[in-house]
């Protein structure tokens, strides 16, 4: 091993990207003993602070999951149709410090980084959104630290989310921490939405073609029509009258020609 490459590994002992057993081998031939240990007990304390998020991140599935079976009684139906937890891995929680000038240090990361555990609820209503928000943050362990309402004010690219970062106490051994998420609350649509637009933009270093991009926002608005459509549905079969039946009926036959120009359209 070069000089140059000993310097590096000299000057980046402190980082977070060395995790696996392959990392810490080269870190012992390049820097020795004293600073191995250093190196290691970096990676313990690190390797604690994730789990503490993950201990986090499985507190708010419970309580999701709890509110799921309480509303499956009172509505005959589950509103979260599925729970994601995700961790940021070490080289992004690296990549984001940088970003932000920020010290590359355990206690920056868990004082100015709020997204480090994510859970994602995916509901089958924008009703049930703000339903499920406002019951978890009625919880009297749960601290609204921001909220981004990107259903009501969607991004120019046409993302919609309800966007929650909360604080949640964990219970350990011999003390109780409180530890950040982030939650995005979406309904099916914009979930599918939000996937296929991520995949068409994924690795694609300059911007879309302005009428791609464009056409992505078209689909977007589709996306929340389909929405507030379905919600509408709902309501009326929740409140059915023989009126309702037949203003229902004759909205399904607006959404069925809506989605029949749709598709003639894509032919097109």
């Amino acid at each position: 091993m070069n000089q140059g490459t000993k310097a590096r590994y000299a000057c980046d002992m402190d980082k977070l990207q060395y995790q696996t057993l392959d990392d810490i081998e080269r870190l012992r031939t390049a820097v020795g003993p004293d600073r191995m240990e250093h190196a290691l007990q970096k990676t313990l304390e690190f390797a604690r602070l994730m789990t503490y998020y993950r201990c986090a991140m499985m507190e708010i599935e419970t309580k999701f999951k709890v509110l799921n079976e309480e509303f499956s009684l009172r509505f005959d139906r589950q509103p979260i149709n599925s729970i994601t937890t995700r961790l940021k891995n070490p080289l992004s929680i690296q990549e984001k410090l940088v970003h932000k000038g920020l010290p590359l240090s355990l206690e920056s990361i868990e004082r100015d980084l709020h997204d480090i555990a994510g859970i994602r609820v995916v509901c089958s209503f924008i009703e049930d959104v703000y339903m499920l928000a406002d019951a978890l943050l009625k919880q009297d362990d749960i601290t609204l630290i921001e909220k981004k309402d990107y259903i009501a004010d969607p991004k120019p690219n046409g993302y919609r989310s309800l966007h929650l970062i909360v604080e949640v106490p964990i219970f350990l051994e011999h003390e109780k921490r409180m530890m950040k998420a982030e939650i995005q609350l979406r309904t099916i649509a914009m979930d599918s939405w939000a996937c296929m637009e991520h995949q068409l933009r994924y690795k694609k270093d300059d911007e879309l073609d302005i009428q791609i991009a464009e056409e992505i926002q078209a689909c977007a608005e589709l996306s929340a029509t389909l929405d507030r459509k379905m919600n509408w549905l709902k309501n009326q079969i929740a409140s059915e009258s023989p009126d309702d039946s037949f203003k229902l009926h004759k909205e399904m036959e607006r959404i069925r020609s809506s989605l029949s120009r749709t598709q003639d359209q894509q032919k097109d």
